[in-house]
């Protein structure tokens, strides 16, 4: 299924996206698509009945804005420098274990909402990354099974950093990952049973038109499964929790001087296959 979120910043409604391209209401059903309902194996039953019977109504999505696919997000764990060629282009290391940051919930907007460029930002940087979306509680998991059991689906994320912020302030790296708008969700909420293999999705990313990103979860360091039981060990994930996996090579800071970082009036899209598309126009915080 692909469930998303329609309408006004927080007010949005649930809804689902069919099999034909048309979006369907599902506030009729469920109050929201979160933790709750992503726990709720009978209530997802009923979901899948409803739109297998054509009995959900039509929304006309004209003039409709599509908000984050999960609502009341608990904490979204991030995984940092989880591709190869991204770790090549930035001249480190591979990690030896995943590298974990956190990002803060009130981070997340839609996927075509306005991001902000924090005030004396010079160094604003893309990232498209492939979130994974929990929907058991997972604590201390064993296996890979155990991990892609605790899986609700996936959503394509935009991690915008701030490089400056993030490496030459000082302290941790959340000054440059936590900033007004700097996590776009969605557009869907992707149910683990359509995404057979997590590793073979392609990533790619624009800015003003010319891709900038192209890249594969093949090249991830530590694979979904691996992250996910990882991650685990040192918290406990609830449903609707959210993990970012990292972002290919094509990053501006890995690019060669004058670094292409983001101004106002430049215009991001990004995409992951079968996980829908954002696009992002930025202005000035």
């Amino acid at each position: 299924m692909k469930l998303l979120r329609v309408g006004t910043v927080g007010a949005e409604r649930p809804a689902l996206l069919d099999e034909t391209g048309v979006l369907r209401d599902l506030s009729g059903l469920v109050p929201d698509i979160d933790g709750a309902l992503l726990a709720d194996d009978g209530k997802l039953a009923r979901i899948r009945a409803a739109a297998a019977s054509g009995e959900l109504p039509e929304l006309d999505a004209a003039g409709l804005r599509t908000g984050p696919p999960v609502g009341r997000i608990g904490k979204i764990v991030c995984i940092g420098l989880n591709y190869h060629d991204h770790a090549r282009e930035t001249g480190a290391a591979p990690p030896e274990e995943p590298i974990i940051f956190m990002k803060a919930p009130d981070t997340v907007v839609g996927p075509d909402d306005t991001v902000l460029v924090p005030r004396g930002s010079l160094k604003t940087d893309w990232e498209v990354e492939l979130a994974v979306v929990i929907g058991r509680t997972a604590r201390y998991l064993e296996s890979d099974e155990q991990a892609l059991a605790a899986v609700a689906g996936y959503a394509v994320a935009h991690d915008v950093s701030e490089r400056a912020f993030q490496i030459e302030r000082g302290g941790q790296w959340d000054k440059g990952k936590n900033c007004e708008t700097f996590n776009p969700l969605g557009p869907w909420l992707v149910t683990a049973d359509e995404v057979p293999d997590p590793q073979a999705l392609g990533v790619r990313l624009w800015v003003n038109g010319e891709l900038k990103q192209d890249g594969t979860t093949a090249e991830q360091i530590f694979p979904v499964a691996e992250v996910v039981r990882y991650v685990s060990h040192f918290m406990t994930l609830y449903p609707g929790d959210v993990i970012n996996t990292g972002t290919p090579a094509g990053v501006a800071m890995g690019r060669p001087e004058p670094k292409p970082y983001l101004r106002a009036g430049d215009v991001v899209e990004l995409e992951i296959d079968g996980l829908g598309r954002q696009r992002q126009e930025l202005k000035d915080a």
